[in-house]
């Protein structure tokens, strides 16, 4: 049955506003008599702003108290970046994707340079994740990497004031704001694998609201919800959070699959890739297959060197 009002609960960024905005018009459409409220919170992950985010709890930073608001009857609904939601999700809550994915890809954003390879030797290029710095330090090692933190439109504000000679951006964050064109080149991922689930729009909400299981069923795609299985069942056998550099990417093409990922080490001296293919319907397996294999041949030791420095 329709509930009469779904909440959302959501971050107050510009971009978790606007991907919370598309929720809320496609459920609109679908059924125009539903009532739908944001209900809007600052999170941990936005106030904290001096320091990474591997140093200051990861990924959970941005969605535990959008979760509270679910679990005290505040919201009905999260929605979420998908790269920015935990591997395990706590006890009583349900993960969804809504939608098409956009675009995976990283994207190289400079008011100066065409692309990283045209970056001369100690520019400074701002990146916000370890796993970026990991895999652009492997392929271009005479650049500088500096910390960049903040919401899209303040880094790239820092950008602008010349703060870095280029910063690395989700290419989905600038599309959904409008700032395609602050794009000069996306990365490919030859050299840098995305971050697992990064594009796709994720719903959150609690197991024992099976009203809301069917609502949102509606607007799963079968393809975006097998990369996600894929990607996030890799991330959960390789312990991926912030504070471990780790990738992956699932691409469709019918009913085949194919999965890239890696795991490394921050300065990008220790690293492992490898892919797996099989069929779609097995996304989950492949995921955890992946996984295995890469801390077989050497990613065990990748973690057990990180947990030693932690």
């Amino acid at each position: 049955m329709l509930p009469p009002l779904i909440r959302i609960a959501t971050r107050e960024s510009r971009l978790a506003l606007r991907q919370t905005e598309m929720v809320a018009a496609a459920l609109r459409e679908r059924h125009p008599g539903l009532r739908v409220e944001t209900v809007g919170m600052t999170t941990r992950g936005d106030q904290i702003l001096d320091r990474p985010l591997s140093q200051v709890g990861g990924k959970g930073l941005f969605i535990k108290e959008l979760e509270v608001a679910l679990a005290e009857g505040r919201a009905d609904i999260a929605v979420h970046s998908m790269k920015d939601v935990p591997m395990e999700l706590p006890q009583g809550f349900v993960l969804a994707t809504f939608g098409a994915r956009e675009d995976p890809h990283d994207a190289f954003v400079s008011n100066r340079h065409a692309s990283l390879g045209a970056l001369p030797a100690g520019a400074v290029v701002g990146t916000s994740s370890l796993r970026r710095e990991c895999q652009l330090r492997r392929a271009y090692p005479s650049l500088t990497f500096q910390a960049l933190r903040g919401n899209v439109n303040t880094r790239l504000a820092k950008l602008d004031a010349g703060d870095y000679d280029a910063i690395i951006l989700a290419a989905a964050g600038l599309k959904r704001l409008g700032f395609e064109d602050r794009i000069r080149t996306l990365l490919s991922s030859e050299v840098a694998i995305p971050a697992i689930g990064q594009g796709i729009l994720a719903v959150e909400h609690r197991a024992d609201r099976e009203d809301l299981a069917a609502v949102l069923a509606m607007f799963r795609d079968p393809a975006v919800e097998a990369a996600a299985k894929a990607e996030r069942a890799l991330g959960l056998v390789v312990e991926g959070s912030c504070e471990v550099p780790v990738g992956g990417l699932a691409a469709i093409h019918g009913e085949a699959l194919r999965l890239d990922g890696f795991i490394g080490t921050p300065d990008g001296r220790q690293f492992v890739r490898h892919h797996v293919v099989g069929l779609a319907h097995d996304a989950a397996s492949l995921g955890h297959m992946l996984g295995e294999h890469l801390l077989r041949e050497g990613g065990r030791a990748i973690l057990d060197s990180l947990a030693k420095t932690a």
